[in-house]
């Protein structure tokens, strides 16, 4: 029995052991002729990367991440602020999905450290500390040191294996080391 649903597409609603079949046989194949392939995400990769949903620093993280020798070895988490949005007051909501994201990705793939990634001109440090802390870049730049400061804290005392890699990134790209 089939059941259309509002975009007018059938939707299957019984269990189909034919495609079941075809799966499961396809996966043991795949376990026979690569005896290393996992099909879970576990594995061991070298940190989660945290960094901000601002567009503009999408390619430029991944820029940074490859040019380190990270590419294909790294969990990543993005969320508004980076470090900001794990550490500020105002988004204290959304500071257990960041710390369960970690804990996760510390026993799923067994990462070593943790780099956090913040940037010039965000618009979630605004939010979280006022536009007279941001729109001068020395007052700008200690914002950013003190959120990775109580960023690398926090980290320190909830996953203290891991080691903490902070920065900030420029418009250009230019990743600067803070902490």
């Amino acid at each position: 029995m089939q059941r259309a649903c509002t975009c007018q597409q059938p939707l299957a609603t019984g269990f189909d052991r034919r495609r079941f079949l075809v799966m499961a046989g396809a996966a043991g194949v795949a376990a026979v002729l690569r005896p290393g392939l996992t099909l879970a995400a576990e594995g061991d990769y070298d940190a989660m990367v945290l960094s901000c949903i601002d567009p503009r620093f999408v390619e430029p993280v991944h820029a940074w991440t490859a040019a380190n020798g990270l590419a294909g070895k790294y969990s990543q988490f993005v969320i508004a602020g980076a470090a900001i949005g794990v550490v500020a007051p105002a988004f204290k909501d959304w500071h257990k999905a960041f710390w369960d994201n970690l804990a996760t990705s510390v026993e799923l793939h067994r990462i070593k450290k943790i780099i956090a990634i913040d940037h010039r001109d965000c618009g979630a440090a605004k939010i979280a500390y006022g536009e007279a802390r941001v729109t001068k870049p020395d007052v700008e730049t200690e914002t950013h040191r003190a959120a990775l400061a109580e960023f690398r804290r926090q980290v320190a005392a909830r996953q203290p294996k891991l080691a903490v890699q902070t920065g900030l990134m420029a418009l250009d790209g230019k990743f600067q080391p803070l902490g």
